[in-house]
This record gives C-alpha cells, sequence and structure tokens, in this order.
C-alpha cells in the first residue's frame, strides 16, 4: 500500500471530521452506539451504591473450643512495612504482598481451628491509595497523662428507647454519608422453652410467604429475642408483603409462625426441647483502631484489660471464655487489618494487644468495613456462645473505597448472633455516630461513648459530659462499663 506523505495525513484527517459533522449525529457511524438513547438520558448518577438487598453470605458458628494460642492474620495497607502473614504467637515469617501464599499453609492451631469452622478466604491485598500526612499528634501534658488512666463513658440502648432514636435519625440522616437502612418498622421475634424460659442461639429463618428461600437471617440473644426490620432486607419489589414466615430450629427442634406486617403484639415461638446453659460460653472480640489519633484509647484498653477480665471471669456462671482482637488502620498505612482469632489463654492476648499501637491514618475515614467483615466472616466463633464484640474508634468507615459494607455485615451479624458495642472515642464525627448507632441497634447491641468534663474538649479530663446526640444517659469509667454490658447479656441467660 502507499503511504502518504506526512502532511497530506492531517489535511486528510480534518476533511473526515468536517465530512463527519455535516452528516450529523443520526448517521450510522461507529461511535453512535455509545450515545445513550433518548430515553436513558440524563445518565443516572449515585454519590452513594444503593443498598444490596440480596439474602447475606455467612457461616453458621461451629468452632468447638479457643484452647490455642491466637493465630495472627494480616493485610498489608500499602504503606511502609507492608507485608501479609499469618502465624501463631511464637512468631512467623513475613513474606511481600506480591508474592503468592502457598495454599493450604497455615500454622498447626490454625489447621485446628480449620477442623471446626469452614474458613472464608483470607482478604485480598488492596493497592496503595494517595494518603494525607498524619495529622501531627502533641506530646501529652503530665496534666493529661494523669487523666487519661481514668476514662469515662456514657451508653445508650437505641432499641429500648426506641422512638428517640428514630427522631434522632431524623434529626441528623440528612447530608451524611451513610448507607441507609430503613429500620422504621420492627417487630420483636421471642423464643422460648416448653418452661417459657428464654432459648439462646436459636437459629431464626425469615421467609416471604411461598418462597423456600429465606430474604433474612438471624440468631436469638440470651435473652431469645430478635428484632425484626422488614423494610431493611426487603427488596423494594416485595416491600408490600404483608405475611412473612418466620423459621427457627436449635439442636434439632423446629418451629414456625407468621409475622402479619402491622400487628402490635411479639412473634412468640416455642420450641420443646432445649438444654440449659451450665457454663456459658463467651466469645469476645475487640475491634480497634490503631491510627494514629486512638493512643490515648489504646493505652486504657492496655492497662485495664487484666482487670476486666478478671471481673469478666467471675460474673454469675463463670464463664469460658475466648478472646479475640482485630486492629485495624487504612489503605496507605502499614496493615489494613490485623486481626488474632479466639484465644482462651489471657497471657498470650494481653501480649498480642500490647503490640498495638496508634499510628498512621490521615484523613477521617478509615478501614471500618474491612474490619467488621473480618470480625464477623473471619473469626473462629463458637457454637452456642454468647458472640460479643466491642469496637473502639473515632472515625466512620471509608464508602468510597468498594468491597465489604458495614450495612451489609452488620446483617450478617445479626445472622451469626453477634452483638455490636460500638465504642465512640473522642473527635468521633456525626457520620461515626450515626454509623455506629446504625450497627449496635441493628444487632441489638449499645453505643457507648467517651465522656469529658467539658464534652468538646477531651483534654478537660474525664466528666458526664459529651457532644453526641444522646440523652438520658448513665456514665461509668469504660472498663466497668464493658463489664457491666458483658454482665447483663449473661444474666439474662437461663440456668440449668
Amino acid at each position: 500500500m502507499m503511504k502518504l506523505p506526512r502532511r497530506l495525513i492531517v489535511p486528510a484527517a480534518v476533511s473526515a471530521l468536517l465530512l463527519l459533522a455535516s452528516t450529523g449525529f443520526d448517521s450510522p457511524v461507529a461511535f453512535a452506539r455509545s450515545v445513550p438513547p433518548p430515553d436513558a438520558w440524563p445518565p443516572s448518577w449515585q454519590d452513594t451504591p444503593s443498598a444490596d438487598f440480596s439474602p447475606v453470605a455467612f457461616a453458621v458458628p461451629s468452632a468447638n473450643h479457643c484452647h490455642r494460642l491466637p493465630t495472627t492474620r494480616e493485610v498489608a495497607g500499602g504503606g511502609r512495612g507492608q507485608y501479609e502473614r499469618e502465624s501463631d504467637s511464637s512468631g512467623g515469617k513475613r513474606r511481600p504482598v506480591d508474592a503468592p501464599m502457598a495454599e493450604g499453609k497455615l500454622s498447626a492451631d490454625k489447621k485446628d481451628m480449620s477442623r471446626e469452622a469452614s474458613a472464608p478466604p483470607a482478604p485480598a491485598a488492596v493497592a496503595p491509595m494517595p494518603r494525607h500526612s498524619p495529622k501531627p499528634q502533641p506530646a501529652p501534658s503530665t496534666r493529661q497523662q494523669n487523666q487519661a488512666a481514668t476514662v469515662t463513658a456514657g451508653v445508650v440502648d437505641d432499641n429500648a428507647d426506641f422512638g428517640e432514636y428514630l427522631a434522632y435519625r431524623d434529626r441528623r440522616a440528612q447530608g451524611l454519608e451513610v448507607r441507609q437502612r430503613d429500620v422504621s418498622e420492627r417487630y420483636p421475634l421471642d423464643v422460648v422453652d416448653a418452661a417459657g424460659r428464654p432459648v439462646h442461639d436459636a437459629e431464626v429463618a425469615i421467609q416471604r410467604v411461598g418462597v423456600a428461600e429465606p430474604v433474612a437471617w438471624a440468631r436469638t440473644d440470651t435473652a431469645g429475642r430478635v428484632w425484626i426490620h422488614p423494610k431493611a432486607f426487603l427488596a423494594p419489589e416485595f416491600a408490600n408483603e404483608q405475611r412473612l414466615g418466620i423459621a427457627v430450629r436449635k439442636n434439632g427442634v423446629q418451629s414456625r409462625a407468621m409475622l402479619q406486617r402491622g400487628q402490635k403484639q411479639a412473634v412468640q415461638v416455642q420450641l420443646d426441647r432445649t438444654a440449659a446453659v451450665a457454663r456459658p460460653r463467651l466469645d469476645l472480640v475487640f475491634m480497634i483502631d490503631a491510627t494514629g489519633s486512638m493512643g490515648d484509647e489504646i493505652a486504657k484498653l492496655k492497662a485495664s484489660m487484666h482487670a476486666m477480665s478478671q471481673q469478666i471471669a467471675q460474673l454469675p456462671g463463670r464463664p469460658d471464655i475466648c478472646y479475640g482482637l482485630v486492629a485495624y488502620r487504612d489503605r496507605g498505612d502499614a496493615f489494613l487489618t490485623r486481626t488474632h482469632d479466639f484465644t482462651d489463654n489471657l497471657g498470650a492476648f494481653q501480649g498480642v494487644l500490647a503490640k498495638v499501637q496508634a499510628d498512621g491514618g490521615g484523613d477521617t475515614p478509615e478501614a471500618l468495613n474491612e474490619a467488621l467483615h473480618e470480625t464477623v466472616h473471619g473469626l473462629a466463633w463458637r457454637a452456642d456462645a454468647v458472640r460479643l464484640a466491642v469496637m473502639v474508634a473515632d472515625a466512620p468507615p471509608h464508602l468510597d473505597y468498594g468491597g465489604p459494607q458495614y450495612d451489609r455485615d452488620m446483617q450478617a451479624a445479626l445472622a451469626k448472633g453477634v452483638k455490636l458495642f460500638a465504642v465512640g472515642a473522642s473527635g468521633l464525627d456525626p457520620a461515626g455516630e450515626y454509623v455506629f448507632r446504625q450497627m449496635a441497634q441493628y444487632t441489638a447491641g449499645r453505643f457507648v461513648f467517651l465522656t469529658y468534663r467539658d464534652g468538646a474538649d477531651p483534654s478537660s479530663g474525664p466528666g458526664g459530659e459529651t457532644v453526641h446526640d444522646v440523652h438520658q444517659y448513665s456514665v461509668q469509667t469504660l472498663d466497668r462499663l464493658v463489664v457491666r454490658l458483658v454482665g447483663d447479656e449473661l444474666a439474662k441467660l437461663p440456668r440449668g
């Protein structure tokens, strides 16, 4: 083919464009297919992805014990010190993030755990993203160091004062970057045995009439109760269905009931043959924001863990306790999530907690979505246990990363019977408060928040004031409050 001189190519290209323009866009030109048809204009735009109403995926809690040293799994954040590893507390080799991990290469303890429960795949490492420089943390004064020895906190139960919670949502939801779930319609489901005692950890499936596949799952708490929020999990095309089927089972015993939407009374289901608890199992996870602004809170948790553990161990029934830890930061930091799976060895657990340091961060949101997903899906939760997650953090999640989303995983937490106690540390903004309260209310947990002498000034020392939109709250030191909340849950279990 004859090649045209370069001086002729540009005029020819210009002529072609002019000819194309003269034909108009109605002509069947090649790129006209990318122009949407008139009925699809303007293109849709969403600042926040729409809610996913497909049933959540989860693994049923099935581990038998936690009599092992804590196993560790880390997902790199892409910053300095970037690596991903899995080891027990005795150590382990680091590997670069871009090096493949041999499939099935687990520590001896992890292999033992994998026989008890089907472990989900380890989260994929994420690519680094540009970050702002971390905010400089001023050295604490002697006065501030003394005040840090005591941390006071308040607590509200948004299910107990549900009307006020709905009013709070109406006041605050506008303009916040959050993922909405409509919980305004709510029904209590109570599961009891033949003697009228609450049945803990019964599996609950909620179905559309005539459809076998459940639309939502839950597990009863220690009071034998589940809160059902149809508008939160029903897809819009099914939103007007007036009846929902409820199936309940535990230890091979099953029963059914029907929920008529709009009814005033609680739905009650009876299971005839259930066993009372001789010694309660307690799976307790601490989910900690380990970014730079969390130094005081992490130091207090470390200092009070031994005393808290002793007090929890002495609660009625002397619970069989497993401890877990999920620390998280953000993309661009040394790690995204660092998970220490359940152990009953308190000394080993305190050892991994002692290594948690506050560092990194920069922008306000953190990797809360990823941490909650790891907490709900990545730990070996035991069967027939009281499952509690205490989250201590001062920032909302990133909603611009894709991947797991907190509204889906709070539904998965309910499906696995995990209650979330969300502790708002100093500096938690209105979006963070909204998200924390969403997670706590949906899973029947509590919203906890640090309090100060001057609510707007964390350096003013411990006190009873807060900037959060809460009313009628009680105040205690944080460690005593955690013990109280755990004790309240265990106290509802019927004793055998």
